[in-house]
């Protein structure tokens, strides 16, 4: 049988299988290589056709009998499919990024790109530019003319593009430039796609920059390689569909609100309705604080807990297709928004404060709950993507949010 696969040295974090199994190759697997396996298994003659990543899109360049244009143009290859002389390289990437472009509305055509990083994804953002018709390209790396302490020789920039992996999982919330350091800028691309939004791009959003991840064009050069593999033109039609249902599967679900709005219950209703797991954050500063919140509150003051919320919520920020529901507090630590929006979409849960559950909870306790809300709010509404009116029964209100979560199109950021 034709081995059809992704070939790299570490592979754990692919999303290559669940992509090509939706774009019809069951066969598809992971292949995970060292250097000294390489050229033995692409001798093998039942190649039917691979995707290769990090390290080994120079390395497989020659063991290809022929190179397409787009793997010269790029000067690498991450596909490669069988013809009758042998192994043909191919380049798919650039499609991808193409796509990814067009779709956040970015373009390169008459403008200056500022490319972060030299390695092996920066060829593609270099080719793209280039087959964009951009006006000047500038590749900063650590060293050489354009590196980083010399970023202000290029304040004149409209596109930056992020192709290093500064900032990506486990690294999350490292940023390498902020896009706000060029007046001119008018469009972000970071090739990261895990965190679904990066320091990087969550700093292009606060500024209204428009913006793309990675992730369209991870389907994207996919799409383009199933088409090599199968011969045919209509995997394209697939890319919309499968990135869709990628991103709500990666998404999380993150309740914020006033305490004793009813976060939990509904983040419990949330659980049995999908099946995803749930995170209560709360409940993990209790395991990892070894008592209680109330014990918390009287022995070591509200400021240990914040400490201990705020390390919690970074935590459960960094998982993937979760409910989390948080405390009612977790608004007043601003580096909590990073954590949740990364890679969640965000419900406030809004309800009377006049029906709000108190037991249990110190601050509810021991102060003024619509003057807490008053205070509170605009925090809530700078969190928020959604704003949910919890006037119905948990079950309602829970399929409210998820029918909400399901309809939601991303169309960039």
């Amino acid at each position: 049988m034709p081995v059809y696969g992704l070939i790299g040295r570490t592979l754990s974090h692919s999303w290559s299988v669940p992509i090509h199994q939706a774009l019809g190759c069951r066969e598809y697997r992971l292949i995970e290589l060292e250097p000294d396996e390489l050229e033995d298994f692409l001798l093998k003659e039942d190649i039917g056709g691979l995707n290769v990543t990090i390290p080994y899109k120079r390395d497989v360049m020659s063991f290809c009998a022929e190179l397409a244009d787009s793997a010269r143009h790029v000067g690498s290859v991450n596909t490669i499919v069988p013809t009758h002389d042998g192994l043909c390289g191919h380049n798919t990437d650039l499609y991808g990024l193409q796509y990814a472009l067009r779709r956040a509305g970015i373009s390169l055509s008459g403008r200056k790109v500022l490319i972060l990083g030299s390695g092996g994804a920066s060829l593609a953002a270099r080719a793209a530019a280039d087959c964009e018709g951009a006006e000047s390209i500038v590749v900063i790396s650590r060293s050489g003319p354009d590196n980083y302490n010399t970023l202000s020789h290029h304040l004149d920039t409209d596109i930056v593009i992020n192709a290093t992996p500064v900032g990506m999982y486990p690294h999350i919330g490292d940023l390498l430039v902020d896009p706000g350091f060029f007046p001119k800028c008018s469009g972000v691309v970071d090739m990261i796609y895990n965190p679904l939004r990066t320091a990087f791009l969550m700093r292009a959003e606060a500024l209204g920059i428009p913006c793309t991840d990675g992730l369209p064009m991870l389907v994207a050069q996919a799409a383009s390689a199933e088409d090599l593999f199968t011969g045919q033109k209509n995997m394209c039609d697939r890319i919309e569909p499968i990135l869709e249902k990628l991103r709500q599967k990666m998404e999380n679900i993150v309740l914020i609100g006033m305490p004793g709005c009813g976060k939990t219950t509904i983040g419990k209703k949330l659980a049995e309705l999908t099946g995803r797991p749930l995170i209560d954050i709360d409940s993990e500063i209790i395991k990892a604080a070894g008592h209680s919140i109330e014990d918390i509150f009287e022995r070591e003051g509200e400021t240990e807990f914040r400490r201990l919320e705020q390390e919690q919520t970074a935590l459960a920020g960094r998982q993937i297709g979760h409910i989390i529901v948080t405390g009612g507090g977790v608004v007043k630590t601003s580096e909590n928004y990073t954590s949740l929006h990364q890679n969640g979409r965000i419900y406030h849960l809004e309800r009377n404060t006049a029906l709000l559950e108190r037991e249990g909870r110190p601050l509810s306790l021991s102060g003024n709950l619509e003057a807490m809300y008053q205070e509170r709010r605009p925090l809530y509404e700078h969190f928020r993507d959604v704003a949910i009116q919890n006037n119905r029964t948990p079950s309602e209100t829970a399929d409210m949010i998820w029918r909400d979560f399901l309809e939601h199109k991303d169309t960039g950021h």
